[in-house]
């Protein structure tokens, strides 16, 4: 379950990586999410704390497109249900 859910926020991330009309610095925060996200170093909840972590910093950005910023928040709340 905890993996379908990191799979799941991996694979809405990867949209916004390959989303040409997000700014290069977002698309980059999203990418570290995706690597926090597939790190085994750590526990899956640890790991969506990481990638949470990375997105809030960007999700101020007032460059952001607004369809980007609804991704993010969703992704989010994907996250915030990952527990150990």
């Amino acid at each position: 379950m905890t993996e379908n859910k990191i799979q799941q926020a991996i694979t809405l991330l990867q949209r916004i990586v390959e989303d040409t009309t997000v700014p290069r610095n977002i698309r980059r925060a999203a990418s570290e999410a995706i690597k926090a996200l597939q790190s085994t170093r750590y526990t899956p909840g640890v790991r969506a704390s990481n990638a949470i972590g990375i997105l809030e910093e960007i999700s101020q950005d007032p460059n952001m497109p607004t369809h980007t910023r609804v991704q993010l928040w969703n992704i989010t709340s994907i996250l915030e249900t990952i527990k150990d």
